[in-house]
């Protein structure tokens, strides 16, 4: 079930405590640099498309508006920075359907790929003036950036092809070390693995660009390199479950560390979207209860997520949105029928902690396409539902019925039929899934 850490008051809660950072002048938060003002952005998108909610969606428009610091928010010193704030524009293109928001981040993605050269075989140069460095960070993200432009616009094949041109090269480089964790970066002199730290944003965005790029191409071996690494992640870069960053041990994680390891979060989400194993639901929903439960009396969190809160800030704030977020995500399936009230009528009662909208997917089974009337919480929710042949009583398929809202606790469910609704023919309902709907209205 989903954790109520992410329920009203609780993830409204860290997200109110977020936007106090915010300044609307500037159009970025507060006590963040630059790059960490697009995770920022990113996680408030995520949270008001996963919750429905419109009270920091006017963060969207005001920050694009503002223009702040950079020209097309593109940095004139680093590359890494231009693919986080491509990676915000294309969320909020996701979140509000403006195409000015997906030329934006079509035209940060066109300015990095002029740093790519034939430099250890290729990829890209994380400094756009001392061209002493290829990382990991960088190339992850523009193979992020061109995974999901691809996915957006699938008839401009340029997107797949430099997605694929980019895997190809980071496959190759050996920045995937043999315990399947990504170093830091290439040393320029010997163009190999440099061994440096294994930071878990490296490992999370890389597992979001294959998960992107295996979504455009149905490759399987992009599903099973981001699963080592998250297999490999979730032991080696957590103590007793919960996700710590190698440079907590010191207590010094600087400017950038206290970001990373919601960015390892949220694509830990969006793998278990499309390998939906047992380990990852469990991991993110550990680490989220373990924010929760380690929160101030302000809703702030701090940089260690089993320990007190050191200090507050927008960087470590915006990492547990992400860590919260991710578990608000998680599928909660439904298997069996609820007794029949009638003849007529199936009824399923389903208790979730969050109230939303939710998808649900029904699996069943008719000789000749039905109609039935659909019944939630003592509200008409659509009067003929079609469920499309199948065939048979013992052949099934499912149907997706999207956006419904769903009350924290007990709901009623049912498919009924009503001949006065136009319902017609026989039908089996063998199973009710829910997931929390990724196309909210």
């Amino acid at each position: 079930m989903i954790v109520p850490a992410t329920c009203s008051p609780g993830i409204a809660a860290g997200m109110a405590a977020l936007q106090m950072f915010y300044n609307a002048g500037t159009g970025l938060w507060d006590s963040a640099n630059w790059w960490n003002a697009a995770n920022s952005l990113e996680a408030t998108i995520e949270y008001s498309r996963l919750t429905d909610s419109l009270t920091y969606r006017g963060n969207i428009f005001n920050t694009f508006y503002q223009k702040p610091r950079y020209a097309n928010f593109i940095n004139p010193w680093f590359r890494d920075d231009d693919g986080w704030w491509a990676i915000a524009w294309i969320r909020a293109y996701d979140l509000t359907g403006e195409k000015r928001y997906l030329d934006q981040a079509k035209l940060i993605f066109w300015d990095m790929t002029k740093g790519w050269d034939n430099v250890c075989g290729g990829g890209l140069y994380w400094h756009k003036r001392e061209l002493n460095y290829k990382n990991a960070i960088t190339n992850g993200l523009l193979l992020s950036v061109a995974a999901k432009l691809n996915l957006r616009e699938p008839e401009d094949k340029r997107y797949l092809e430099w997605s694929q041109k980019i895997w190809k090269w980071y496959q190759q480089s050996g920045m995937i070390n043999a315990e399947n964790l990504v170093n830091d970066g290439l040393d320029y002199e010997t163009c190999r693995n440099n061994g440096k730290t294994t930071w878990t944003y490296n490992q999370g965005v890389l597992i979001g660009g294959l998960v992107d790029l295996y979504r455009g191409t149905n490759d399987p071996e992009l599903l099973q390199q981001a699963e080592a690494i998250a297999d490999a992640s979730i032991v080696k870069l957590a103590r007793n479950g919960i996700l710590r960053e190698p440079c907590e041990d010191n207590n010094d994680c600087g400017n950038d560390g206290p970001q990373f390891k919601g960015i390892f979060m949220r694509n830990l989400a969006e793998l278990y979207r499309v390998s939906p194993k047992l380990s990852y639901r469990e991991f993110i929903t550990r680490n989220a209860e373990s924010i929760w439960a380690n929160r101030n009396q302000n809703g702030q969190f701090g940089l260690d997520w089993a320990g007190n809160v050191d200090q507050a800030d927008a960087k470590r704030q915006t990492s547990a949105i992400d860590a919260l977020n991710a578990a608000i995500a998680l599928r909660t399936t439904w298997t069996g029928i609820q007794p029949k009230l009638s003849a007529d009528t199936t009824k399923f009662n389903v208790s979730v902690a969050c109230s939303g909208r939710y998808d649900l997917q029904f699996r069943y089974a008719s000789p000749e396409s039905a109609v039935r009337y659909l019944y939630v919480n003592g509200k008409s929710l659509v009067d003929r539902q079609l469920f499309p042949k199948t065939g048979a009583l013992d052949q099934w398929q499912t149907v997706t019925v999207e956006n419904v809202w769903l009350n924290a606790g007990d709901n009623a469910i049912s498919v009924i039929f009503n001949s006065s609704k136009g319902s017609q023919n026989p039908l089996s309902v063998g199973a009710l899934s829910i997931d929390v709907s990724r196309r909210l209205k």
